[in-house]
């Protein structure tokens, strides 16, 4: 190696050393540019100053061969950072951009868990060209805040036109999904509720929860089957009719209650797994399981899958049945404002909104004047940068009398 000492860098090997797989006897194109890789790397010693370095998200794929000690020895996961991780992030890609004073990056890394570095660089970016859009100079933590929306559910779809009936039920199903996860002690707490289309969603309700999880436990998980629910009954009850509006929400119910029989073992059918998952390495995903339990033993996993289901559905409906009057008043005001959060989604949780609007112009009053305050700061700071560059300008611009 006339380049040694040097470091070689192979992003994505999956792409050409994933596992390899004889077709009637032939060695396809793949696998002799896989055996040729393999060859290289055996003429890399330990003493020649070379060392190889790869990236990938499917580790699992990977011809065995390359995994083997004398070419990739060792494994390295980098996983989702935690929220000291994600502060420092956050502080790299706001180095260069101008920050407002009210913006707080560790209430930010708090409120980001499961953003990976991309998504965070990209919330900042985000929030750098909404504050650009609006005529500003100053990133401020509302722009912040509506960048998170936009990176988690995408950007508003105000232009999109429904009619009333719509509204109504997408009122009414937000408002179900939020009010069961308030009641629900192992819910993530309820942040915002919109009935503004993001993405492709018609409304969306924004949980959160309030650290990073490692772990989930039963009690956890059914509590989460419940609030997906939780939309599906609301128009159940409320609205006399059921949409598709629902259908995201089963499908990740379906597949978690799934998961809780065959993959967790947390049913009465005991802790076994039941499958194999098959991994299609040219797919690059697992396209599904290979059924290794008989047809009786499948009927009992559908049975307990549709028990756990209509557990959720049942929690559900008690809550919401119980709360009728407060589902009311919840749609009235959604219907009303089209988006609540902060103090008042909590008093509408808590149904005590007639307190909170004796005193909701004390609140705004309070957040304008910190905003105020925070975006006089920002211009003192920015007029003192522009001080500080003019005084540069001008000792740049007169030479002293030795030059001359």
């Amino acid at each position: 190696m006339k380049n040694a000492p040097c470091i070689i860098f192979i992003d994505e090997p999956d792409s050409v050393g994933h596992g390899r797989e004889v077709k009637n006897g032939a060695t396809s194109e793949h696998e002799q540019t896989l055996n040729q890789l393999l060859s290289a790397m055996d003429g890399f010693d330990s003493n020649k100053g070379v060392v190889v370095l790869a990236a990938t998200n499917r580790p699992e794929v990977l011809d065995p061969a390359l995994l083997r000690p004398g070419r990739f020895d060792r494994q390295i996961v980098v996983d989702t950072p935690d929220v000291r991780g994600r502060e420092k992030i956050l502080t790299v890609h706001a180095k260069d951009k101008p920050i407002g004073s009210d913006v707080d990056l560790s209430k930010i890394a708090k409120i980001t868990p499961g953003f990976t570095g991309a998504d965070l660089a990209n919330l900042m970016n985000e929030s750098a060209l909404l504050t650009a859009r609006r005529g500003k100079k100053i990133i401020t933590m509302r722009e912040v805040s509506e960048s998170m929306e936009r990176v988690i559910a995408g950007p508003e779809r105000k232009g999109r036109v429904l009619n009333e009936r719509t509204k109504h039920t997408i009122a009414y199903h937000e408002s179900g999904h939020a009010l069961v996860g308030h009641l629900l002690d192992h819910a993530d707490p309820v942040h915002k509720i919109s009935i503004i289309s993001r993405g492709r969603a018609l409304g969306y309700t924004l949980s959160i929860p309030d650290e990073d999880k490692v772990l989930n436990s039963l009690s956890e998980m059914k509590d989460e089957l419940a609030v997906f629910m939780g939309g599906r009954v609301a128009e159940e009850i409320f609205c006399d009719d059921v949409t598709t509006g629902a259908s995201n929400d089963l499908e990740r119910a379906s597949k978690m209650a799934r998961a809780i029989v065959t993959q967790y073992g947390m049913s009465p059918l005991g802790t076994q797994v039941f499958g194999q998952p098959n991994h299609e390495v040219f797919l690059g995903r697992d396209y599904g399981n290979t059924q290794d339990y008989s047809e009786e033993t499948a009927r009992r996993i559908d049975e307990e899958v549709a028990k756990i289901m209509k557990e959720a559905h049942d929690r559900a409906h008690k809550i919401l049945a119980d709360h009728a009057d407060q589902m009311d008043l919840m749609a009235s005001v959604l219907l009303e404002r089209e988006t609540v959060e902060g103090e008042a989604c909590e008093a509408l949780l808590d149904n005590k909104w007639d307190e909170y609007l004796a005193r909701e112009d004390e609140i705004i009053a309070a957040k304008e004047a910190e905003e105020a305050a925070a975006r006089a700061k920002d211009a003192e700071l920015l007029a003192a940068q522009g001080d500080g560059e003019g005084a540069q300008t001008a000792a740049a611009s007169s030479p002293d009398a030795g030059e001359t």
